[in-house]
């Protein structure tokens, strides 16, 4: 049985791989909201994934394109969240989730990969993350992840013991070569560009391999006897039991 980082069991887990739900579990409810989050948390998800925006007033939101979505997740693509403040966007979306809405919700029963997008001030995220560190979270209760190796290094600058994942699109050289740069042993790579040799070469290295957007747990299954870390996935409950 997988337990979460406070010691409560989180259902049984299927095989022995991280279950990370994606976006919260977007495949069970809408990406990036509490809603979301919850049903991941219920579903037993390992760690919780979200995706981090500043507001123009420097809030720090979740969402996963510059834009907002609207409730039916149709995009408002005039809608930029740098350029509105937090007030004006619940005027599009009264569902949009804060950080520290989601850190509260969470609770630390499981870590929460905060995934900054690029190009995004690292500031805010530091600033809202110290906050709850000085209110009693620890270190492991998070970790950071991000496509941009500028916002990896400033995170890591700013929160060495905080754990890095690097999000990469591209080849496994260039993921490693970003991964010894910060010294991070965990990589997240599209699913589609894996396959099990590239996967168990890795995890003779020493990395942690996950696979994103994973949806099909038979072939993580099959990759998981290669060294396979963990899958990060819209439907967390496929991976789980109750």
């Amino acid at each position: 049985m997988q337990v979460s980082a406070t010691g409560r069991p989180n259902g049984i887990v299927v095989s022995s791989m991280y279950i990370i739900g994606h976006r919260g579990a977007r495949g069970l409810a809408p990406e990036n909201t509490l809603a979301a989050i919850q049903e991941g948390l219920a579903a037993g998800a390992n760690e919780i994934e979200i995706d981090v925006r500043v507001t123009k007033d420097g809030v720090c939101v979740l969402n996963h394109d510059p834009f907002l979505h609207d409730a039916s997740n149709g995009k408002l693509r005039s809608v930029h969240i740098a350029e509105h403040t937090l007030q004006e966007l619940y005027a599009f979306r009264p569902a949009l989730a804060t950080l520290e809405e989601a850190i509260r919700l969470v609770n630390r029963r499981v870590p929460m990969v905060v995934e900054l997008k690029p190009k995004v001030a690292t500031n805010q995220t530091i600033a809202n993350i110290n906050t709850f560190l000085k209110k009693g979270w620890q270190p492991h209760d998070f970790l950071f992840a991000s496509f941009s190796q500028r916002s990896l290094r400033q995170l890591h600058a700013a929160l060495p013991a905080i754990s890095i994942v690097v999000n990469e699109r591209f080849g496994g050289i260039r993921g490693a070569w970003r991964a010894r740069q910060l010294g991070a042993q965990r990589l997240a790579f599209n699913h589609h560009n894996l396959w099990w040799g590239f996967i168990r070469s890795m995890h003779r290295k020493g990395y942690k391999i996950a696979a994103y957007t994973l949806n099909d747990p038979l072939k993580a299954r099959r990759w998981e006897r290669h060294g396979l870390y963990a899958v990060v996935t819209d439907f967390p409950d496929r991976f789980t039991q109750r």
